[in-house]
């Protein structure tokens, strides 16, 4: 027996009459997230560009999160991630968060690192 998807997007901020408007409501968030993600490469604010935060600037963690949210959402509504149980949800969702966040921790130390070596030369970690 199948059972209907809700037409609602944002918890319920969002309601649509049928499956077709839903899809063009998903369509405009993620084209808005899109869009402010190709303005702000184009445009590159300088404020963006020197704050740095953890060593990298605040331009690329924008970039990184906005990204993180169009793939949240995607696989929330077109995967049909809500009409699941929450502890399936969790796991689909925060293993990927979880190693995305653990691979740029490891990539920004080891980034860090190589810039250091091209920059002063051989560096040895006393242990």
């Amino acid at each position: 027996m199948a059972h209907e998807h809700k037409l609602e997007i944002f918890r319920g901020l969002w309601k649509f009459k049928s499956n077709t408007q839903k899809i063009w409501g998903v369509l405009a968030f993620l084209t808005l997230v899109t869009t402010i993600e190709v303005v702000l490469g184009i445009i590159k604010p300088e404020f963006l560009i020197k704050t740095s935060f953890l060593e990298m600037k605040l331009l690329n963690w924008i970039f990184i999160i906005l990204t993180l949210v169009k793939a949240y959402y995607i696989a929330w509504d077109f995967m049909h991630l809500r009409d699941e149980k929450s502890s399936l949800r969790r796991a689909i969702v925060w293993t990927p968060i979880f190693l995305v966040v653990y691979l740029i921790t490891i990539l920004l130390f080891e980034a860090t690192y190589i810039y250091d070596v091209f920059k002063n030369g051989f560096m040895a970690w006393d242990f």
